[in-house]
């Protein structure tokens, strides 16, 4: 997380993180939204896909759960900033929705949203597993637009609007979270803590998507989402395009603001090690050199 001149945890904070993001909200209707057509190799490959179902659910389920926790927040500029995250989550079902009912998807029924016991708790967990899937989709979504030819130039640009939500709503999140901790007099390495743990939780819901059973790995987004639009996938390749994506879409924000971390980092790390296993296998192949 960074901050430049603005003080984490101060009225100041909450006043630029709220206002922010209520500021770069997007108007648009769903119902409004000019579909592209696409041919019938374009139209196999979207039906072909496996995570609109979970896509659907994931985004029916965040938008129920955080008009529930709306409801709990006694801050109205708080109030009114997590209310527009909460609209915004439905308007992304609704999209989702309009696109498999457009090109007639086959999904099947889904259940109706649960509202969790603990909403802050659920919104928690949810904002800290956004932020792991936020920076896999935005790679994901950039490699699809470079070599995937077939799906049309208008659905990519429908999708970037809400890949730029998201965006948005994680960097709403780390700030919202951290201002939270502060106010409730945690000290750094409570929050340390308690992200770690968050983020534990979450990265186990990935591993669950990898190793679960033949039906939960189709429909996990990120898990398996990458494997649908390339072959030979590298692991170097799908980091540095998620690194350089993110770092692309948080180059927008205000740099006052604090933004996700840990996935940057850690890919970072990820892709140091993957670039010294070439040159390693390649010098204890190579025999050595003499100077005679």
């Amino acid at each position: 997380m960074r901050m430049n001149d603005t003080k984490i945890g101060s009225q100041e904070h909450k006043e630029l993180f709220c206002r922010s993001f209520i500021a770069t909200h997007q108007e648009y209707e769903v119902d409004k939204i000019a579909w592209p057509a696409v041919d019938d190799v374009a139209l196999e490959a979207l039906r072909s896909i496996p995570f609109w179902k979970e896509a659907l659910h994931t985004e029916q389920q965040a938008g129920a759960m955080v008009k529930a926790f709306t409801n709990t927040i006694r801050d109205p500029l708080l109030k009114e900033a997590i209310a527009l995250q909460g609209y915004e989550e439905e308007r992304h079902a609704q999209l989702i929705e309009f696109l498999i009912k457009h090109y007639n998807i086959q999904v099947s029924q889904l259940p109706e949203p649960a509202i969790p016991s603990n909403v802050k708790t659920a919104f928690i967990n949810f904002g800290f597993g956004e932020c792991l899937d936020s920076f896999l989709a935005f790679g994901l979504f950039e490699l699809a637009r470079r070599h995937v030819s077939y799906i049309p130039k208008g659905l990519f640009e429908i999708f970037d609007t809400v890949l730029h939500e998201e965006a948005r709503h994680i960097v709403f999140f780390i700030n919202w979270v951290t201002y939270q901790q502060i106010q409730e007099g945690q000290s750094n390495w409570q929050r340390g803590i308690q992200a770690f743990w968050h983020y534990c939780a979450a990265v186990q819901d990935k591993i669950r998507a990898f190793s679960g059973s033949v039906q939960e790995q189709q429909e996990g987004f990120t898990a398996t989402g990458a494997s649908s639009f390339i072959d030979n996938l590298t692991p170097e390749l799908f980091l540095s395009t998620c690194w350089q994506e993110n770092t692309r879409r948080m180059s927008a924000f205000d740099p006052q603001l604090l933004q996700p971390q840990l996935m940057p980092n850690l890919s970072k790390l990820a892709l140091q090690i993957l670039r010294l296993i070439p040159f390693r296998r390649q010098s204890n192949s190579q025999p050595q050199l003499s100077n005679y």
